[in-house]
């Protein structure tokens, strides 16, 4: 008897170890037919047939009739449930991409990199082009894209999906990307501020789940955060709640983007950290900041160290103002962990008022760098009235 269940479990994984193959090329292809499969996975097509059968009947999978070398083949694609949703985020020196199914399961994901000031035009024009490559290699098209969910870093009122602060985003004043790319795509398109899309994405599938009130800190090129308040995104009259990256720590310090003297960004931006190293050795991008800090650099650290007590600070007094449930800390800063993380809750604890909030929690957001993406899915899903059960 244990040999006979010895061989039916044995059986079973490579079920679901070949089903793993498949599922995998599937993502790698985009569409692929079954012969195709066969070829990719080195598995025979009745293997490949009975296990597309499976993954069909599981809804893992899709498959519709095309023609390949003139004649009829079966084309497989993954399930998409109910349709596509696409969360776009354009920052300072990148733009990202992902296209998820109505359960927010990344089906695809690109990332592009932006030069310094890029134009708006050019940069929507990439995105409308990346979305139409990625909806194609997925077998769909763009009639199945629900909606779009948009960040960009920068303040965006809520009114008019404009841009309501001018000089933080060069050359973007007075964009309406939202209907810009509509206009090319031919579906729901909405915008905000990536700060509000991680915090949305936090409290929708990371840390902030199950709780109302949340500030979450976005340190990357610049510093923002998206402020929860009963379980709803903070924007303020002009969506400028949650500028943080706009406080003031120094009135004798540089101008900042923004025109104003002293922000927190002139302190924490990468440009500030990159032109503090100056003199110890000459890292050239913010990427390299974080990779020589965490192989040990004391200056790359001691700039982390400092950014994060500034940060701490003001994060400190809009804690005092707000009281949140926690402070979910995001962005690329928060990819070294401790080094950076601690010196924000060690400013966090140095408030008496706030010393005494055991339960106040603070920790890096649970998303990382996916969190922003996660937001613009939301965000797309609540603007096409999706309804799901992570939501």
């Amino acid at each position: 008897m244990t040999p006979a269940r010895s061989t039916f479990g044995s059986q079973s994984s490579l079920r679901e170890a070949n089903g793993e193959r498949l599922l995998e090329a599937i993502r790698q292809f985009g569409s692929i037919t079954q012969v195709e499969l066969s070829g990719a996975t080195g598995l025979s097509p009745a293997t490949v047939s009975t296990i597309v059968r499976q993954l069909i009947a599981a809804g893992r999978v899709e498959t519709r009739n095309t023609i390949r070398n003139g004649r009829r083949a079966q084309l497989v694609t993954l399930a998409h449930r109910s349709g596509l949703l696409v969360g776009l985020q354009i920052g300072a020196r990148s733009l990202r991409v992902a296209i998820s199914d109505t359960s927010f399961e990344f089906l695809d994901q690109r990332e592009l990199p932006l030069p310094i000031d890029h134009r708006y035009d050019t940069t929507l024009d990439r995105a409308a082009v990346l979305i139409c490559e990625l909806t194609e290699e997925l077998g769909s098209t763009l009639s199945e894209i629900l909606a779009v969910g948009i960040g960009l870093p920068a303040p965006v009122d809520p009114l008019t999906q404009t841009i309501s602060v001018p000089g933080i985003l060069r050359g973007w004043e007075d964009v309406n990307a939202a209907q810009i790319l509509r206009e090319r795509l031919g579906c729901v398109t909405v915008v905000d501020n990536d700060a509000n899309l991680g915090a949305l994405g936090e409290m929708r599938f990371g840390a902030g789940r199950g709780l109302k009130d949340v500030v979450y800190v976005r340190a990357s090129h610049t510093v923002g955060a998206g402020i929860v308040v009963n379980g709803s995104i903070l924007h303020g009259a002009l969506g400028m709640a949650g500028e943080i990256g706009h406080s003031l720590i120094d009135p004798q310090g540089p101008i900042c983007r923004c025109g104003s003297r002293g922000c927190l960004n002139t302190k924490c931006s990468a440009d500030a950290l990159i032109e503090s190293l100056r003199h110890a050795h000459a890292p050239t991008t913010l990427t390299d900041i974080l990779s020589l800090a965490e192989a040990g650099d004391p200056g790359c650290q001691q700039v982390l160290i400092d950014a994060g007590a500034a940060i701490g600070g003001v994060i400190a007094n809009t804690a005092v103002s707000l009281s949140p449930q926690a402070i979910l800390v995001g962005g690329d800063l928060a990819g070294v962990g401790d080094l950076f993380i601690d010196p924000i809750r060690e400013a966090v604890r140095r408030r008496v008022i706030l010393a005494h909030s055991e339960d106040l929690l603070i920790q890096t957001a649970e998303l990382g760098s996916a969190a922003e993406l996660y937001g613009a899915l939301a965000l797309a899903a609540d603007h096409a009235n999706v309804t799901t059960s992570n939501s």
